[in-house]
């Protein structure tokens, strides 16, 4: 058996107040489901936006990553946020390693990462920019300690620089999960505050069994547990988007 992060749940107090804003930012398309609302970004991540108590002060625990072909949709996707009423943490600029990248926090206080690996735009904007992958980095104690909780249950491990970064390779149509110490992880985004005590998302996992090479989920996979970190982990059986 194996599994990987299906989709990432976001709990606020204005469910609706959110939806609007992803689907202005970013231009994704939005389906109510009752009280809650599902967010598409583009085929490359799944977010659910569930009515709870609102984020609290501090950092969050975790920033999402929305990877850009080039500058000029970083910075297109920036403004747009700012319009829509975004926190501007750290302004769209040219980063380490050739790469381009900045940061904000969105009304309902999840803070999102901008980035594109080049740093010099080969073509013109769209005016729409989709993502080409998104990443869900949670900001843990020390990432090497924090594997073998999430290979037991049945992730691959793929990119690791040991305490530094460590990721898991990806379900097709969903966000990566990747892991790096908190202090370093609130610093890159430009925040400063204590982290919270309890993050506002669930992380929702699918499992599947191999069986002459197709993959299928596995029935009754609904436990949910809590990481070291203090991350809640839940379990669908939901088939990926194709």
């Amino acid at each position: 058996m194996s599994s990987a992060l299906h989709s990432i749940t976001i709990v606020g107090d204005q469910v609706q107040e959110a939806a609007e804003f992803y689907g202005r930012t970013f231009s994704a398309p939005t389906v109510q489901d009752g009280a809650s609302v599902d967010v598409d970004l583009h085929g490359v991540g799944r977010l659910r936006l569930e009515p709870g108590a609102g984020a609290a002060e501090g950092f969050p625990g975790f920033v999402v990553t929305y990877i850009l072909a080039q500058p000029g949709e970083v910075r297109a996707v920036m403004e747009a946020a700012a319009r829509h009423g975004a926190e501007i943490l750290k302004p769209a600029k040219k980063a380490l390693f050739g790469s381009f990248a900045g940061s904000f926090r969105s009304p309902d206080g999840v803070i999102w990462k901008l980035a594109s690996q080049s740093n010099k735009d080969t073509t013109a904007p769209s005016p729409s920019p989709k993502p080409l992958e998104t990443t869900v980095i949670l900001g843990v104690s020390d990432p090497k300690k924090s594997v073998p909780f999430y290979v037991a249950l049945g992730m691959t491990k793929d990119r690791d620089y040991g305490s530094k970064y460590i990721d898991f390779l990806p379900e097709e149509g969903s966000v990566r999960l990747c892991l790096m110490q908190s202090p370093v992880l609130a610093k890159d985004v430009g925040h400063r505050g204590r982290r919270v005590d309890t993050p506002p998302l669930t992380l929702v996992r699918r499992s599947t069994v191999t069986d002459g090479g197709a993959a299928t989920p596995v029935d009754g996979d609904a436990e949910t547990v809590t990481d070291p970190d203090g991350f809640r982990w839940a379990a669908s059986d939901e088939q990926p988007a194709r």
